[in-house]
């Protein structure tokens, strides 16, 4: 016999048959929704090319500026002269200082005795003439006049000492031998001839290139590749090596400090018994100062951008803060009763959000010329339309009781506003405006790019250069231990403030 329930089941189902049938959408509603998302991603693929874009990408480049920074390189030139010689220069701020001689360049030097034709210089123009007949506009000299002697090559003995070789050690199995007329790479086993001819200036390969080695054209430069040990270039007349090596070099003493190249305990011992190096100041303060005006580093600057981007921020959106939270009272229509009123504030809000804070900041680095005070006000007038629009929001949807109840013992309207709606809403306003202040401070880095101050002009002027990756990253990493701090605090307070505890 069939259970009462089963018997209340079917007369359920008879008497209501759509209630236990699953209709079309029910059944597919998860594959429909994946095959919509699916399709979504692949006219993402189609509309923004990202196959070509990946396809066409050069991910060497990449991955050298990544390496940039956390590296930085050595740039020695190898310049051959015609006669055979060869000299190694490097380049005037080069991180080695300015007697450099690493131990992974070997080159050997000669002394060589070479004769060198110069031009004799010319009689002088103010030489008394010998006969008085000279005349500077005839057209021959007369007979018997005296002749200049004609100038005449005067040939020159030298001697002096030259690179008739060098070694390049770019790691290990990887070498670079040059010669006046030779150079040879080395790459993990495979190896490269290059000929050159400094007169006809061009580079000759004695058999193909290798992947890692480039040449666009016949007789054209070379450019070799050595992975993270670094890169080099050969020309006829040049050899450019660029060896790499991680770390960020002189970031506290650059080659002109009397520091620089000192060990640590080295520098210690310096500064608490050591000799004065200034007779005007203590080591100890000459240390410091080398430290935060190290020319290739500028560490107090970029701290000073960084503070003045924290302030920019602080204040920024505390004046957005306090114009928003009146005006919301306004704009929200539980509270202000009048229409109007509320569409043109809420209307202002608007306006003051839909443009971005980026053209803001272009905005009034126009009217203001270049500083904090163009970031400071790009933060206020869109943190201003944003916050008012979220503290209204907020107001419209408080609980009325607590407002009638504060108003039915007589309150007047101020103390029903201070009593019935504010304890509801301020841990919400502190807590948006805790948030904003933390958003700001990543944001007044961007617009500090267009030219409105802070540490954000600093960054964009370190890569435009594209030179300069390892201040990049040290700014980069200045900003997310800012940010971090930030974030933190404003966790903490907004915590605190909604009345929840760790």
């Amino acid at each position: 016999m069939q259970s009462t329930s089963t018997i209340d089941l079917e007369s359920v189902a008879a008497r209501h048959p759509d209630l236990l049938h699953r209709t079309v959408w029910q059944t597919f509603k998860l594959p429909i929704i994946g095959g919509l998302i699916l399709l979504y991603f692949v006219f993402a693929w189609w509309m923004f090319s990202i196959g070509k874009v990946l396809n066409n990408a050069n991910w060497s480049i990449a991955g050298s500026y990544l390496a940039d920074w956390v590296s930085y390189e050595v740039r020695p030139d190898i310049e051959i002269s015609a006669n055979g010689g060869m000299k190694i220069t490097y380049p005037r701020f080069d991180p080695l200082g300015p007697n450099a001689n690493p131990d992974w360049l070997k080159a050997k030097r000669e002394t060589i005795t070479r004769m060198i034709e110069t031009p004799a210089a010319s009689a002088s123009p103010q030489a008394p003439a010998k006969s008085s007949s000279f005349s500077f506009m005839a057209p021959a000299a007369p007979v018997g006049a005296a002749t200049a002697p004609s100038a005449q090559a005067v040939t020159e003995t030298r001697t002096e000492e030259v690179v008739t070789a060098a070694l390049v050690e770019m790691g290990s199995r990887r070498t670079v031998d040059v010669g006046p007329d030779r150079v040879t790479l080395v790459r993990d086993g495979e190896t490269v001839v290059l000929d050159l001819d400094v007169k006809a200036d061009t580079v000759t390969s004695e058999a193909p290139l290798p992947v890692w080695a480039e040449q666009r054209r016949p007789g054209a430069k070379v450019v070799a590749s050595f992975g993270v040990s670094g890169w080099l270039e050969v020309e006829a007349d040049k050899v450019k090596i660029r060896k790499r090596f991680f770390g960020w070099e002189n970031f506290l003493f650059d080659t002109n400090s009397p520091f620089f190249d000192k060990s640590a305990s080295e520098v210690i011992s310096l500064i608490a018994s050591g000799e004065r190096v200034d007779p005007a100041q203590s080591n100890l303060s000459l240390a410091i100062d080398n430290i935060l005006y190290n020319p290739s580093w500028q560490h107090l600057d970029v701290w000073t951008k960084l503070l003045q981007t924290i302030v920019m921020a602080f204040v920024g959106t505390l004046f957005a803060m306090v114009i928003a939270f009146p005006l919301s009272f306004i704009a929200a229509r539980n509270i202000f009763r009048n229409r109007p009123a509320n569409q043109v504030v809420k209307r202002f809000f608007d306006f003051l959000r839909s443009v971005d804070m980026l053209i803001w900041a272009l905005f009034f680095t126009r009217a203001f010329g270049p500083g904090p005070l163009a970031g400071i006000s790009a933060i206020f007038f869109t943190d201003t339309g944003t916050l008012g629009k979220l503290y209204a929001e907020a107001l419209e949807n408080i609980d009325d009781k607590q407002r009638e109840g504060v108003k039915s013992v007589g309150a007047s309207p101020v103390a029903v506003q201070r009593f019935g709606v504010l304890p509801q809403v301020l841990p919400i306003f502190a807590s948006q405006a805790l948030y904003f202040w933390e958003s700001n401070t990543r944001s007044a880095t961007i617009i500090g790019a267009v030219g409105a101050g802070g540490i954000g002009l600093k960054l964009w002027e370190a890569m435009r250069t594209n030179s300069d990756w390892e201040n990049v990253a040290y700014m980069v990493l200045l900003i997310l231990i800012v940010v971090f701090i930030f974030d933190s605090i404003s966790n903490a307070l907004r915590s605190r403030l909604m009345g929840k505890r760790s």
